[in-house]
């Protein structure tokens, strides 16, 4: 992928009536990508991006890979943050994908926290790759964020699957409406978000579907750190080649 080419711009219509909120008229949620600077950090193969929008700027770290048409954005929590779950796995995530050349984009919220605008940025960062070469896209999200990347899935025509990290409840309301292969990871020992949402979550979306749970992993999952790498390693080249799901529950120790 070339962060140079041309880009293209984005724009959605994001429902207002999200999980425990009043049914409202939906709202008109408007964002356009207009420019974008790069500039290296820590050598060629990462850059510091900026994506200038009709809504303010996003900043984010892209892992480009050239002669790659597969990429995955990559979200954190309430908080926001570019590092991810389980001791930094966002960082990891470009060479576990080495192999399958896919380029990685880590977007660091606007606005952490308010749900609607942090769907927005992943859509944003979805415009962004595309622009740049991307034909099909992937999307991984944590606590907060494993909520904004089932909303965005199911906007972004490009979402091919989406992994829901230690997900809460409110903007999963409409999962069912996700239409991609849904994975969701969540520790049993979770005492910030029970796996109870996953669950609830899981009922809830339609196939394909699959649930990992780690019985000893709390909300960060770092317990099982080893186990998820070499399931999203596994999981997320799969989906954006179009292999077919198998789903189901799967239960393991950290």
């Amino acid at each position: 992928m070339n962060p140079g080419s041309g880009l293209t711009t984005y724009s959605t219509n994001v429902p207002g009536n999200m999980w425990d909120e009043p049914e409202e008229p939906a709202e008109d949620l408007d964002l356009r990508v207009l420019r974008v600077a790069a500039q290296p950090l820590d050598g060629p193969d990462t850059l510091r991006v900026r994506l200038e929008t009709t809504r303010g700027p996003i900043e984010g770290i892209l892992h480009p890979v050239e002669g790659g048409t597969t990429a995955v954005v990559c979200v954190g929590g309430a908080m926001g943050g570019l590092d991810g779950p389980a001791d930094s796995l966002y960082a990891r995530l470009p060479l576990l994908l080495s192999s399958a050349k896919v380029t990685v984009l880590r977007v660091e919220y606007r606005k952490p926290n308010d749900f609607e605008e942090c769907v927005l940025d992943a859509l944003a960062g979805c415009s962004f790759l595309k622009g740049i070469g991307a034909t099909d896209l992937l999307l991984v999200g944590h606590s907060f964020g494993g909520a904004v990347v089932i909303k965005a899935g199911e906007l972004h025509p490009m979402v091919r699957g989406v992994v829901s990290m230690s997900p809460q409840l409110y903007g999963t309301r409409q999962v069912e409406n996700l239409n991609r292969p849904l994975l969701l990871v969540h520790g049993m020992s979770d005492s910030v978000l029970s796996h109870e949402a996953s669950e609830d979550i899981y009922r809830r979306a339609l196939e394909p579907k699959r649930i990992v749970l780690y019985a000893e992993a709390g909300h960060s999952l770092v317990q099982a750190k080893g186990r998820i790498d070499e399931l999203l390693a596994d999981w997320i080249p799969a989906r954006l080649t179009g292999i077919p799901e198998n789903g189901g529950r799967e239960e393991y120790e950290a």
